[in-house]
């Protein structure tokens, strides 16, 4: 599937109260979330995953969004120009920030438990919060999601992540560039 993206320049805000206030990313997404997860939904699309951080361009503000059958540029364009209006008039932040919205892409992230379930079968990589058998990063085929932990099978070996100890997944893709 052709990756398709959209990227939209969002004016400053300024805080209502004309003071600003530390904000964390996390923070952040959430409040996006509240927004673009309606957005997606009125549009027929699903929201997958959120990420707002520091790039050597600036702040960078990424939705990924996917529909069956997969999305198109115009579906990124339409999320974006809805999207970008909505944030510019809600987000309380002093900062400016660059708004991409695309498909998910063959490394679809994962981040919903029904992720974890729709996908099995499939080859996943996972970075975990703490160390879990004295690693942090797992690569191995999804069994699924169960009472609370995710189920992968890495070396012939099922290993139960717990959920909330999950901080990056994604699916695996070999496009031969990576060297993995």
């Amino acid at each position: 599937m052709k990756e398709e993206k959209i990227n939209t320049k969002a004016k400053k805000n300024k805080p209502v109260t004309g003071i600003s206030s530390p904000v964390t990313s996390e923070e952040i997404i959430i409040k996006i979330k509240e927004f673009a997860d309606p957005l997606c939904e009125s549009e027929g699309m699903e929201l997958v995953h959120v990420e707002c951080q520091r790039e050597t361009g600036g702040r960078i503000i990424r939705l990924y969004i996917d529909k069956p059958g997969g999305v198109t540029l115009y579906d990124c364009t339409c999320i974006s120009r809805q999207l970008i209006d909505i944030l510019d008039v809600n987000l309380d932040t002093n900062w400016t920030y660059n708004l991409e919205v695309s498909s998910p892409g063959a490394d679809r992230p994962l981040g919903k438990p029904e992720d974890f379930d729709r996908f099995k079968g499939k080859i996943a990589k996972i970075r975990t919060s703490v160390p879990l058998e004295g690693q942090k990063n797992f690569k191995g085929l999804l069994l699924g999601f169960y009472d609370g932990s995710v189920k992968l099978e890495v070396s012939a070996k099922t290993v139960a992540i717990p959920y909330k100890k999950i901080t990056k997944a994604r699916l695996f893709s070999y496009n031969g560039e990576n060297g993995c």
